[in-house]
């Protein structure tokens, strides 16, 4: 499995940003997936993640009410929709996926996920 993640760039406070993970494969019926992040010096957190139907969402408390994490099985493919932007979401962005059901306290585990893209760079800054 092959996540491919885009849509990085530099914006400034108060902006919104959609940020995409495309993947390889059908991801519809094999994956639960999520999005975390790495700022310099910091360790990965989890941000978001969405189970393999799509109808089921977590969010880490930093980002609940102005992230959304949504997913089109058809276009196999992941996003994540971030709005009302702070220079603290200034990280570099991975996407990642599990083909094994992940518990849903696990979803904020990094070790859950078995696949990974290489990253996307978002700034947010004035």
């Amino acid at each position: 499995v092959q996540l491919q993640a885009s849509g990085g760039g530099l914006v400034q406070p108060g902006d919104s940003l959609r940020l995409s993970c495309a993947t390889t494969e059908r991801a519809s019926l094999n994956y639960d997936m999520g999005w975390f992040r790495q700022a310099p010096g910091n360790e990965r957190e989890f941000v978001a993640g969405i189970r393999r139907s799509g109808g089921i969402t977590y969010y880490a408390d930093v980002v609940k009410g102005r992230f959304t994490i949504s997913r089109d099985n058809a276009k196999n493919t992941m996003y994540l929709q971030m709005d009302r932007m702070s220079p603290e979401d200034t990280a570099v962005y991975y996407c990642a996926a599990s083909t094994n059901r992940i518990i849903t306290s696990n979803f904020r585990n990094a070790g859950a996920y078995a696949y990974w893209g290489q990253g996307t760079l978002v700034t947010v800054s004035s």
